[in-house]
């Protein structure tokens, strides 16, 4: 009898202590995503009100990185908390514009959604001669020499007769068959016409290029749920010099730019104006660089770039919208700058750019003033 109960209190000790050790290791590595793939315990059983209003009071206090990991962090939680984060990066209004796109950098899919509209983002772009290699990165200091957050990367190649810049998410994988594919930018044998391709649709019901250059495989970094190509969103020329007069590269740039929530969420509006907007977005944005000035004192053709450049190049630029023909009463501010690019040191290059523009396209139209251009200078 003694040996019964002695091996059922062993056996009952046991299970008890299997009992707490699982616990113990269900808390250590974290319930919040919960057991058994359901979320209805832990963090994932939260109020929804709850649940947003403090994501929501996060995502306001951190508008740029690095304290924006936290905004991302709150979204590794579970996938309650990852829809809902999602939600409110997208939704939430800029506090300086109010137009219902804060052009935060916070996710991937982030880096296609148009910029700021009033205060553009910094970033810098570091040139890697060896390798042919680019990388963008967006300025956390207004000091050209720290790194800053890693946003896209690009390397040049030479297919025959033409040059393909291919850009991707990961510094290491720049291949276009790589999961972190965004898009690429292709130009002519003199290398004064390029186009802009994105891995995802611009819009829907767009048909991917039919070229042979232009297949791939598919691409679930930015967007999983939507096919992946090569779909053309812009073209850049640059205009041939003949005369060889003295002055600056002149381009001018064709593209098809994300719809910001301003435009998509207009209440109240007459039905002159709704066609007007729907033309506007399904359209293209036409950009042309800002005409210099020459310095007669300095001998040379200036633009005010505020401090963020600091070496004369020829690669250096400054993009206004002009005027699009395409749609009548179509008008152009060419005071506000809406990309910027110049040289600060050997291989570091300054971007700013802003609304409607997104990371990616400032990216692109930035790589096509690598380069010699014979022809346009």
């Amino acid at each position: 009898m003694s040996l019964r109960r002695s091996f059922l209190s062993r056996r009952f000790s046991r299970s008890f202590n299997n009992q707490n050790r699982n616990e113990r290791n269900g808390v250590e590595s974290g319930r919040l995503v919960g057991e058994s793939g359901g979320e209805s315990d832990g963090w994932g059983s939260m109020l929804p009100e709850l649940l947003g209003e403090i994501i929501k009071r996060v995502e306001e206090s951190e508008d740029r990185w690095p304290q924006r990991q936290n905004v991302v962090a709150c979204a590794c939680v579970c996938k309650k908390w990852r829809e809902v984060t999602k939600d409110i990066v997208k939704s939430l209004p800029n506090n300086n514009n109010n137009n219902g796109s804060s052009g935060k950098i916070t996710f991937p899919s982030c880096l296609k959604q148009p910029g700021p509209r009033d205060l553009p983002h910094q970033c810098l772009i570091k040139r890697n001669k060896k390798t042919s290699t680019f990388y963008l990165y967006l300025a956390l200091t207004p000091s050209f020499t720290d790194k800053g957050k890693f946003l896209l990367a690009a390397r040049r190649y030479r297919q025959g007769v033409h040059t393909e810049y291919i850009i991707s998410l990961d510094a290491d994988d720049l291949s276009q068959g790589s999961n972190a594919y965004v898009g690429k930018l292709s130009s002519d044998f003199l290398g004064t016409n390029f186009t802009i391709y994105d891995s995802q649709p611009p819009h829907s019901g767009a048909k991917p290029s039919s070229s042979r250059a232009s297949r791939r495989f598919a691409s679930k970094q930015i967007s999983p749920q939507v096919p992946a190509g090569n779909f053309e969103v812009g073209q850049v020329s640059y205009k041939f010099n003949l005369l060889k007069s003295r002055g600056p590269r002149r381009m001018v740039c064709s593209l098809k730019c994300p719809v910001s929530q301003e435009t998509t969420n207009v209440k109240n509006v007459d039905n002159s104006k709704m066609t007007q907007l729907e033309s506007a977005s399904s359209g293209f944005t036409v950009l042309r660089n800002k005409a210099p000035r020459w310095h007669e004192h300095l001998q040379c053709w200036c633009l005010n770039f505020h401090g963020r450049v600091t070496v004369a190049s020829v690669k250096n630029f400054q993009l206004v919208a002009t005027m699009d023909q395409s749609q009548p009463g179509g008008k152009g501010d060419e005071e506000t700058v809406l990309l910027q690019f110049g040289k600060v040191g050997d291989d570091t290059f300054t971007m700013d750019y802003r609304q409607p523009l997104s990371a990616f396209q400032a990216f692109a139209l930035c790589l096509t003033s690598f380069g010699t251009k014979l022809a346009c200078e």
